[in-house]
């Protein structure tokens, strides 16, 4: 049963708690050493420069792997405590709606401060609309990256899914870019997260199908414009009627969003979690009976 109670632990600790310190959270320790590589590997050619950007990347994932596997040699109490905290690093549910529940600004400057935090486009000129509808972009699509991804290969692979997928998913939030700097140095990390990414982004959309699921799957199959993150953007447009849009790259339809919108997704975004919770804690009690 100690992986239930890890798994339950560390979801009451993200629920009261929240986010460890910076100085102390695997993530941080993740895209440190991603920039030590970043900031130190010249440049030089596509096939060099995605060599060195997989060979990175792979530090960083067997570093990850290497810390999920520390509690198995310490005494039995402080192995407990170390896994619940290690799990728990791997997602953010209390920081991803207080971060998007920033953006819930009648200031509009201020607004636009908050929806910068979350999104790596330029909102300088984006109007009211556009900004809430990031916000809402946001929301949805981190449903995958910050919560059903890490608990999935936890439900895989115990500790070490969790831990590896958020340092892959943290290595392609660094440098997973198709610019000059990072289109070769990235594309071992980014390609690595799809990869992880495609059965999860899935998932999340079939968490959505409660709420209206004809609606859901309809526009489900409009999200054709990336592999994974526009997935769980088209089910929350089709949810809450209201239009999602990145101007150049993809639109869903519906009526315009508002700061109402923006709390009505939190609402949803709550029962998502629920959702997934549940089933990963029924998911854990069913394996429990195999192992033993």
């Amino acid at each position: 049963m100690s992986a239930i109670t890890i798994f339950l632990l560390a979801i009451l600790w993200d629920l009261i708690l929240g986010e460890p310190p910076a100085l102390v959270h695997p993530t941080v320790w993740f895209g440190k050493l991603i920039g030590f590589f970043d900031r130190h590997y010249k440049r030089r050619s596509p096939a060099l420069d995605f060599i060195g950007g997989a060979f990175a990347s792979l530090f960083v994932i067997a570093f990850a792997f290497a810390l999920s596997k520390l509690p198995e040699f310490l005494p039995k109490w402080f192995s407990f405590v170390l896994g619940v905290y290690l799990l728990k690093s791997s997602f953010a549910i209390k920081s991803l709606a207080e971060h998007v529940g920033n953006t819930i600004r009648e200031d509009i400057e201020e607004q636009r401060k908050y929806v910068s935090w979350i999104v790596s486009r330029d909102v300088k000129r984006l109007d009211r609309a556009h900004l809430n509808s990031a916000a809402i972009e946001s929301l949805a699509e981190n449903i995958t990256d910050s919560i059903v991804a890490p608990l999935f290969y936890y439900l895989l692979f115990g500790l070490s899914g969790a831990l590896v997928y958020r340092a892959i998913n943290t290595l392609d939030a660094m440098i997973g870019y198709k610019n000059e700097r990072y289109f070769y140095f990235g594309k071992f990390a980014a390609r690595m997260d799809d990869l992880l990414n495609f059965i999860p982004a899935r998932i999340t959309v079939f968490l959505f199908l409660p709420f209206n699921p004809k609606r859901v799957l309809e526009y489900y199959k409009r999200a054709k414009f990336k592999l994974n993150s526009d997935k769980p953007i088209a089910a929350m447009s089709a949810v809450l009627g209201v239009w999602l849009e990145k101007e150049g790259l993809y639109r869903f339809d519906g009526v315009e969003p508002t700061l109402d919108d923006i709390k009505r997704a939190l609402r949803v975004y709550w029962i998502l979690v629920g959702e997934w919770i549940a089933f990963v804690f029924a998911s854990e009690i069913v394996k429990s009976f195999f192992v033993q």
